[in-house]
């Protein structure tokens, strides 16, 4: 797997706590140059690391049998946040031969839930 922690990662200043096949979490902060033109975290911010930490995790399980790519990405937005630390947790819901589905949440640092989405994979082999 390539090294996922350069280029958009980066720029988004998103930190990887844990990462494998089972469970992936995902730490950042809220800052303003992330914030959508009302001053709160903008909605592509969640987006983006819920694909990201389901691609990491879904590749990492996947393996040396081939690589994944996302075919689906529903991300809902519940609570407005302005700063503070975000952190995304992931879990698979299904792994398959084809696809895998995972789920992600992102907390605030009070613990409260402020977005939560769900990927689907695609799982692309040799065979």
């Amino acid at each position: 797997m390539p090294d996922p922690t350069g280029g958009f990662v980066a720029l988004l200043g998103l930190e990887f706590d844990e990462a494998s096949g089972d469970r992936v979490v995902i730490r950042w902060r809220v800052r303003p140059e992330l914030h959508q033109p009302h001053g709160i975290q903008h909605g592509g911010v969640y987006c983006a690391v819920v694909e990201t930490a389901a691609s990491i995790g879904g590749s990492l399980w996947l393996g040396e049998r081939g690589r994944v790519v996302g075919v689906s990405n529903q991300t809902d937005f519940l609570r407005a946040v302005r700063g503070g630390e975000l952190t995304a947790v992931g879990t698979p819901v299904h792994r398959g031969r084809s696809q895998q589905l995972w789920q992600v949440e992102i907390s605030d640092d009070a613990g409260r839930l402020v977005s939560r989405g769900q990927v689907r994979l695609q799982n692309l082999t040799a065979d």
